[in-house]
């Protein structure tokens, strides 16, 4: 069994949501084991992104005014967003927005890591969903980051994963939303 297949993701937490009227914004928080920036090159180079994002980047993310095509993996069909990154104060800030979503990334020094969160607004139908995913992207990261890359795992193939259902529920129930309908292809909620 590879480490990829060993991989389940942990328990719902580490995030929270903001609300402001109909805008509603995902802050998911991780400690890593790895230096402010180590991780800003994860968060900024496309090979780096590459490993881990649910989206490919054609340049790099690091430099204000940087114009960057950003392609969501998994998606039905070519789904491509042009963006342009509005901040990036290296290693401590990082924004930009993807797929209508505005994205910020903030790195603190913690304990000889990094204290990494992220902002991002989702709609609110799909702040679970959208947590869950992270969450997921974020275990990546951290593996990658340690040495022991098990490949990106983003869009449908996300939800095929073992443990996603019990994640994207504990999302749910933190954030008190409800989860859709689980898909027939889905593996059944765990008990």
């Amino acid at each position: 069994m590879t480490d990829r297949e060993q991989y389940t993701p942990g328990p719902a937490t580490g995030a929270r949501i903001q609300k402001d009227g109909e805008k509603w914004t995902l802050i998911l928080v991780r400690e890593l084991r790895h230096s402010p920036e180590k991780v800003w090159q994860a968060l900024t180079d496309p090979a780096h992104l590459r490993e881990w994002a649910p989206f490919e980047a054609d340049g790099s993310l690091g430099m204000v005014g940087a114009a960057v095509k950003l392609t969501t993996v998994g998606a039905p069909g070519p789904h491509i967003t042009e963006t342009k990154v509005t901040r990036a104060d290296a290693p401590k800030v990082l924004e930009y927005g993807w797929g209508g979503n505005d994205m910020r990334w903030e790195l603190e020094a913690s304990g000889g890591g990094t204290r990494l969160t992220l902002w991002t607004s989702i709609d609110r139908r799909f702040i679970a969903m959208g947590a869950a995913g992270w969450h997921v992207c974020l275990d990546v990261l951290d593996l990658l980051l340690s040495g022991t890359p098990i490949g990106r795992i983003a869009g449908p193939e996300t939800m095929r994963l073992g443990g996603w259902q019990r994640l994207h529920a504990g999302y749910a129930t933190q954030f008190g939303v409800e989860t859709p309908g689980w898909s027939t292809n889905a593996p059944k909620p765990e008990a």
